[in-house]
């Protein structure tokens, strides 16, 4: 052995004596701690941001667990509701909870793509040499709200697109890339439809969720005005940070699903096309067309993120019922029919939740 082998070991051996079992022990690598481990931090993350969001958002337990979970496994949230409702401010304590850079849009009928993904500028340099500069846009945030999203026109509805799908903005033939987590929340109002464009089928199913909010009950509401006569603020921890979401992603991956929990994703999808052999006799009567494969997607990736909120490391059938009716009604489309006699999608949703058995016969 040479000298400077032996002064290398030397140097070792100062921290580590030459033996076996010693040597045997040096840490290589840092092993991920056990999955039910991960499971149980999971759950209380979870638990503690919706419970912080809950000193804001008085009751729409359903809206906010539905918001988060879209959040944790990189999915958009259309939200439905008559106006004054707190979905703004959802958004608000979402973006303080979770320390994630928030903006809004008001989308009007005459607002612009430029308005949302910015536009290029002709500047000069200090050498008076003239060049464009691109301005980015409220796009470039981690958590928008895209508010009364409808109100626009299907050319700027577009301008939302790549951003929801890819997570990236190309303008002037330049490709800019979202910082991560990025998460957009969309409202619209059910009531007033004049002056509307509704949204195309394109853009519907890049939304992972579509949520109804509902109105208040008496309790909530006297809550609510107790609340603005009182003027009390709140004051929000911020408890998650958008690396950690990242990692939370991450440990989605590692939830089991077997071969009958997404063999019945599959087939719950499948059952909402009327030419299917597992539709039920309404949604061949009432529906001219049924979710997309994203729908059986979005269904895993919501199961998981719910197996972990209550502790458990695999997909079981109920989490995968469990957000369904927000996965399927906006993917599914009613034919003359269906408008005709006023089918509500949410009914035909929990029908064939009903009827599909959890085995294939």
């Amino acid at each position: 052995m040479s000298d400077a082998a032996r002064n290398g070991l030397v140097m070792v051996n100062s921290e580590y004596p030459e033996t076996a079992d010693s040597m045997s022990a040096i840490p290589t690598t840092l092993e991920s701690p056990p999955p039910e481990v991960e499971a149980a931090r999971f759950k209380q993350q979870f638990a503690e941001a919706r419970e912080a969001i809950g000193r804001v958002i008085v009751g729409q337990q359903r809206v906010v667990e539905a918001v988060l979970t879209a959040v944790f496994c990189g999915g958009n949230v259309l939200l439905e509701g008559v106006p004054g409702l707190g979905k703004t401010e959802l958004v608000k304590a979402l973006s303080r909870v979770l320390e994630l850079e928030f903006r809004r849009i008001q989308f009007t009928p005459d607002l612009m793509p430029a308005d949302i993904i910015g536009t290029n500028i002709m500047t000069s340099d200090e050498g008076g040499r003239y060049r464009f500069e691109f301005r980015r846009g409220p796009i470039f945030t981690q958590l928008l709200l895209a508010d009364e999203i409808n109100r626009a026109s299907p050319k700027t509805q577009s301008a939302l697109l790549e951003t929801m799908q890819e997570g990236s903005v190309t303008t002037g033939g330049t490709c800019y890339q979202l910082v991560q987590p990025f998460f957009v929340l969309a409202t619209q109002n059910p009531i007033e439809q004049e002056g509307t464009y509704p949204l195309p089928e394109a853009q519907l199913d890049r939304f992972m969720f579509k949520v109804e909010v509902p109105f208040l009950n008496r309790a909530e509401l006297n809550e609510v005005v107790s609340r603005t006569i009182l003027r009390k603020h709140v004051e929000l921890p911020q408890l998650l940070t958008g690396g950690r979401i990242l990692e939370l992603r991450s440990t989605l991956e590692k939830v089991v699903v077997a071969d009958p929990m997404r063999d019945y994703a599959c087939r719950l999808v499948l059952s909402t096309h009327p030419t299917s052999e597992f539709a039920g006799e309404r949604v061949k009567s009432f529906v001219r067309w049924g979710a997309s494969p994203r729908a059986a997607q979005a269904l895993i990736r919501a199961a998981r993120v719910r197996a972990l909120a209550v502790g458990r490391v695999h997909v079981a059938f109920e989490d995968i019922r469990h957000f369904a009716p927000e996965v399927l009604q906006h993917r599914m489309l009613l034919n003359y029919d269906g408008q005709a006699e006023n089918i509500r999608v949410a009914d035909l949703v929990s029908e064939a939740l009903a009827a599909l058995p959890e085995t294939p016969v």
